[in-house]
C-alpha cells in the first residue's frame, strides 16, 4: 500500500497515473470524491469488483456499489435509453452529490448487477475521481468507505481510512478530510423520479 498527497484542485497528473496504470492492470484503491471516500476499481475488473464487495461486507448480488461515469454522454454507453425529463434532471445537477439510478444495458458485467437490472450512476465533482475515469478509459466501480465494525458510520479521516483499509488496497489518494454524508439518491427506472435518500445538496 502507498499514500499519495493529492490536491484536488490541481490534481498532480503523474501521480494519478500511477494510480490509473494499477487500476487498469486489476488493483483496486481508496479515492476521494464530493462526498465520501470510496474504494474504486475499473469496470471491466471482475476480481477487484469481488474484493471491494468483501470490504464492504457484502456479496456482490446485495452490495450497493455504483459507477463513476466522466458526464451525460458517458452514461449514456452504460444505460438504456433514458426520458428528456431524466436527462434534465441529470444535466441540472451533474457533477455534483447525487448517484441517479438507471436502467443497465449489456455493457454492465453480469456480476455487477447480479440479479438486478438497474445500477447507480454517478458523476462527482470531483476533479480526482474524473481524472481517474479519464486515465482508465472506463467507468470506476465505487463504494463508500465505512468502519469495518459498521456500515453507518463513514470515516474522513485518512490516518484512519489508512490504519483500517491502507493494507488492502494498492493506493491511497489523501485528498484531505473527507465528507461524511453520502450523495443523495434518485431513482429514475419509473416515469417519475423518487429520491430514495437526501444527500448534502438540494436536488434542483
Amino acid at each position: 500500500m502507498s499514500t499519495l498527497e493529492i490536491r484536488e484542485q490541481s490534481p498532480d497528473e503523474r501521480k494519478l497515473r500511477l494510480v490509473a496504470n494499477d487500476l487498469i492492470a486489476g488493483d483496486i484503491a481508496i479515492c476521494p470524491t464530493d462526498t465520501l471516500y470510496a474504494f474504486v476499481c475499473t469496470l471491466s475488473n471482475r476480481s477487484g469488483i469481488e474484493k471491494i464487495c468483501k470490504l464492504v461486507g457484502k456479496k456482490p448480488e446485495k452490495a450497493n456499489l455504483s459507477i463513476i461515469c466522466s458526464d451525460l454522454k458517458h452514461i449514456s454507453d452504460y444505460t438504456l435509453q433514458f426520458s428528456k425529463s431524466t436527462y434534465k434532471l441529470m444535466n441540472r445537477n451533474l457533477p455534483g452529490p447525487f448517484t441517479f439510478i438507471l436502467r443497465a444495458n449489456n455493457k454492465v458485467p453480469k456480476l455487477f448487477l447480479s440479479n438486478r437490472k438497474s445500477l447507480g450512476i454517478r458523476v462527482p465533482n470531483s476533479k480526482i475521481a474524473m481524472s481517474l475515469v479519464e486515465l482508465c478509459g472506463e467507468p470506476l466501480v465505487s463504494a463508500s468507505v465505512h468502519h469495518p465494525d459498521s456500515t453507518d458510520v463513514f470515516l474522513a479521516q485518512i490516518e484512519e481510512i489508512e490504519k483500517q483499509y491502507g493494507h488492502q488496497v494498492a493506493w491511497t489518494i489523501d485528498a484531505g478530510e473527507g465528507g461524511l454524508m453520502g450523495s443523495a439518491i434518485i431513482d429514475c427506472t419509473s416515469e417519475e423520479p423518487e429520491i430514495i435518500r437526501e444527500g448534502p445538496s438540494p436536488i434542483l
